[in-house]
């Protein structure tokens, strides 16, 4: 079994009690089957911020390890009838589990790492399965997409229906009739009211989603899904919640966030089977008093309102487990929280706090507390009573102490204390036994007590932005340790302690002042990230080229000046971060790296580059920006597998022009060559078919060749501080194109001030209406030379117009008049030179060059009258 597998393993195990709570997820046929298949949606996605169990490993670098699959099963029919009965009890368990986790990557730390790797999250959020965000929670009760039905066989299924984005303007009512069903999925489509619709086909309905419908209240029918239990309204413009949906008695979930609401209706006892209540992001200062008669109200989310004041309504809520009140604009809280006795989780971040009631540490059931975002300065004592306390938040607050009495907490493992003016830490944090990550970023912090040694169960630890100066050799007992943050202190030596650490995979120093590598690197083979720029690094460290498994390595803003040739050890590094060195020669022996995958080389003094470069296969991101390159290295152009090419030169010295061979890069999305001296894109640049993103700002380029509008799927240009003066109409080809910048050029056609507002269309508009104007002109000044042109001035013209006459209409007996036969003429001539693309304007300029070189003056005075006359009339 190899290392990395063994530190899988490892993190698993990690997952303790709080993984154990989330093992009833699979419980009903339907609705928590779709949850669950969605919360592996989520789990894969995108954001890093939401936390599940079932996470996927898939790392920064596309490698994927699934280590979760759902498999649904067939049941008997006994057993979804047992299911069934439990549905509610179960599906309130499943989302007592979910937590916002906004702050578990604080923007605020000043940690300069690359975004971590999936496999890094997943071994850093092992101990906290179970709580994913409430948005996580509204998607998954109400949103099941395509996909995911066929994956649990729903396609087929009558009790469910999903008609999501569908262009509906009118309630399904025909489906109701056709089908018994239970699970109706309407967002993303206009459905104003529910008109034609029986009441009796209503009343099988137990889910309803209108998310995104544009809503601005709910139609008064609602009163008639008697049996309704859960209903999603999220995302609308409803502005008050209608007295109707008091009607609904049997519901048990009811989610209104992202609304318009103001108030809520009186009367609301009638609805007490109601267990989640969320209406995050609306606009409620006041919360009446009739809350209190939710009594089995379990979940409330109220967050991102304009609430000043803590209701005191909200104490009296006998069975309430989960308060989130995030995002108001509350200052105290009232004594009657103590009251709260069943409240696992609160969540008060970015608010207007400056104390704790200490009657909230009478909440002995309390799980999670978040708290970022105040202006707390103490925390009591009394913190001791949060026996089952796991998640403690207080990052962004003006905590100078932390009372030592934290150690009673001793079933903590999260504890953030990031961005605060902490000193030191409690001199008996080690008896936190199950703390597992420690933050406490951006502070004034100037050493790690040794004593962290006894926190046996650590798995990362966060202390950047201090004034740390040294590491104690103790915390080489901490051997579950996986990741360890430490930029931006006061280090000058490696801590070799940290070279003991077996698990270690994540490991940053950057802004520090180390000098030196020790040799005891070596032994750290699992080391998956390292980064150590902005140090006082001389050289690249051979001991560096023993991390045989290290896939990225940053060290940047060093001075280094050239690499060792046993770099071609580090067969796994995909990521090397070279910047701001004092290179002045291109390191060859990077080009041994067959893996690599992203090269920074910019801010250095390299001159070329050299043909070996074509060895690295797999490299997709190259960044060669501000050096010295006398010419584009024609080198790069064979490098097939290039996604993303940075050779602009704000710091070096500018490139006048581009190779064709450019467009051998079939692969490029992005290119930057901006800040150089450029005078022409190559003509054959429509050949990168896959450029998505173009940056050429600040060079000379005049004219856009016609190749460029082949660049079908370039959604980014920015071709500001050039010499541009006109833009082709063909531009409207370009339909991929979002952001565009043309500011600072000398545009005449179109002005401007019609690009200012970096809008296509306006453009293009513009570019249209300016094309058939120059038509009409250009047909004017057509008419003027046939009407008054000699057969002498008519033949001299075709020469110089390099246009074929024959005998016949150059003969003062043809048939044809003069001026016909000179129309004729001047049309067959714009015909043959529109096929070499050249626009109406760039003809009308020529024609007058030509008559002006014949000697026709007076030709020349009516059309000269004509422009005069054109551009006094408003366009």
């Amino acid at each position: 079994m190899s290392e990395k597998e063994n530190t899988s393993e490892e993190l698993e195990d990690t997952t303790g009690l709080v993984s154990t709570e989330s093992r009833s997820w699979s419980v009903e046929p339907e609705f928590i089957k779709e949850t669950s298949n969605l919360l592996e949606e989520v789990c894969v996605g995108k954001s890093s911020n939401q936390i599940c169990g079932t996470y996927p490993r898939n790392d920064k670098f596309g490698m994927y390890d699934d280590t979760s699959t759902l498999s649904p099963g067939n049941k008997s029919k006994k057993d979804e009838e047992q299911r069934s009965k439990k549905h509610d009890e179960q599906t309130l368990q499943f989302f007592e589990t979910i937590t916002i986790y906004d702050s578990l990557q604080s923007k605020s730390d000043i940690s300069q790492s690359s975004p971590l790797s999936i496999t890094e999250m997943a071994a850093e959020y092992q101990p906290f399965i179970g709580f994913l965000s409430h948005e996580t929670l509204e998607t998954t009760s109400s949103q099941l997409s395509e996909e995911n039905q066929k994956g649990l066989g729903l396609e087929s299924d009558n009790f469910t229906v999903n008609l999501k984005a569908k262009g509906l303007q009118e309630f399904p009512k025909d489906i109701l009739k056709s089908k018994s069903v239970k699970y109706l999925y309407l967002d993303g489509n206009q459905i104003k009211n529910f008109k034609g619709a029986d009441s009796g086909d209503l009343l099988g309905l137990e889910i309803l989603s209108l998310q995104e419908n544009g809503l601005s209240s709910l139609p008064p029918e609602i009163q008639l899904f008697h049996n309704l239990r859960i209903l999603n309204v999220s995302h609308n413009q409803i502005s008050h919640i209608p007295k109707e949906i008091l009607q609904l008695g049997n519901i048990r979930q009811l989610f209104l966030n992202n609304n318009c609401i103001e108030n809520f209706p009186s009367g609301l006892k009638s609805l007490g089977n109601l267990e989640i209540l969320s209406l995050a992001k609306n606009k409620l200062r006041h919360i009446p008093d009739t809350l209190s008669g939710l009594k089995n109200l379990k979940v409330l989310n109220l967050e991102y309102n304009q609430l000043t004041i803590f209701p005191k309504v909200l104490c009296f809520l006998p069975k309430l487990i989960s308060l989130i009140l995030t995002g108001n604009l509350i200052s105290s809280l009232p004594k009657e929280i103590r009251e709260l006795k069943n409240l696992e989780k609160l969540l008060l971040d970015h608010n207007k706090l400056t104390f704790l009631a200490v009657e909230i540490f009478q909440l002995l059931k309390m799980k999670e507390l978040q708290l970022t975002g105040n202006k707390l300065e103490v925390i009591s004592h009394k913190i001791e009573n949060f026996k089952e306390l796991r998640i403690l938040i207080l990052d962004k607050n003006l905590l100078k102490e932390v009372p030592e009495k934290i150690s009673h907490c001793v079933m903590l493992e999260y504890l953030s204390l990031s961005c605060n003016k902490l000193m030191e830490l409690p001199k008996n944090i080690y008896k936190l036994k199950n703390l597992r990550k420690l933050r406490v970023n951006t502070n004034n912090i100037v050493r790690i007590p040794e004593d962290i040694s006894h926190l046996n169960n650590i798995i990362s630890l966060e202390f950047s932005g201090n004034i740390i100066t040294d590491i104690p050799i103790e915390v080489k007992n901490c051997k579950k340790i996986t990741k360890v943050e430490l930029s931006y202190n006061k280090i000058m030596y490696f801590p070799v302690g940290l070279c003991a650490l077996d698990s270690l995979y994540y490991l940053n120093f950057n802004g520090n002042y180390i000098s030196e590598i020790p040799v005891d690197i070596s032994f750290s083979k699992q080391l998956l990230n390292l980064e150590l720029n902005k140090n006082k690094l001389l050289i690249f460290s051979e001991h560096l080229c023993s991390l045989t498994n290290l896939e990225y390595l940053d060290l940047g803003k060093n001075q280094i000046r050239k690499i060792p040739p046993s770099i071609s050890n580090m067969v796994s590094l995909q990521v090397l971060i070279l910047c701001c060195n004092k290179f002045e020669v291109f390191p060859i022996e990077v080009c041994t790296l067959e893996n690599l995958q992203v090269l920074d080389l910019s801010i250095n003094q390299i001159q070329n580059v050299p043909s070996d470069i074509c060895n690295l296969k797999r490299i997709q991101k190259l960044n060669i920006s501000s050096n010295q390159f006398m010419y584009f290295p024609i080198e790069l152009c064979r490098l097939q597998s290039l996604e993303e090419l940075n050779i602009s030169q704000i710091n070096g010295r500018k490139l006048t022009r581009l190779p064709e061979e450019l467009s051998n890069l079939t692969q490029l999305k992005r290119l930057d060559i901006s800040d150089n001296a450029i005078r022409e894109i190559p003509r054959n640049i429509g050949e990168l078919r896959s450029l998505v993103s173009l940056n050429a700002y600040n060079n000379q380029i005049s004219y856009l060749p016609p190749s460029f509008l082949c660049l079908n799927d370039l959604q980014q240009l920015n071709l500001s501080g050039n010499n541009l003066t006109a833009l082709p109409i063909g531009i409207h080809n370009l339909f991929s194109l979002k952001e565009i910048n043309f500011d600072d050029n000398p545009l005449l056609r179109p002005p401007m001030e019609i690009c200012k507002g970096k809008q296509l269309y306006t453009i293009v508009h513009y570019l249209q209406r300016a094309d058939q104007r120059d038509e009409k002109i250009l047909e004017k000044i057509f008419i003027i030379v046939a009407n008054n042109i000699t057969i002498t001035n008519f033949k001299y013209l075709c020469q110089k117009l390099n246009l074929a006459i024959s005998e016949t209409d150059m003969s003062t007996k043809s048939p044809v008049s003069l001026s016909e036969r000179v129309l004729q003429a001047l049309h067959k001539w714009k015909t043959e030179s529109i096929n070499l693309s050249l626009t109406t304007a760039a003809l009308r300029d020529q024609l007058t060059r030509a008559l002006t070189m014949i000697g026709a003056y007076e030709i020349m005075d009516k059309i000269t009258a004509l422009k005069l006359f054109t551009c006094a009339i408003k366009f």
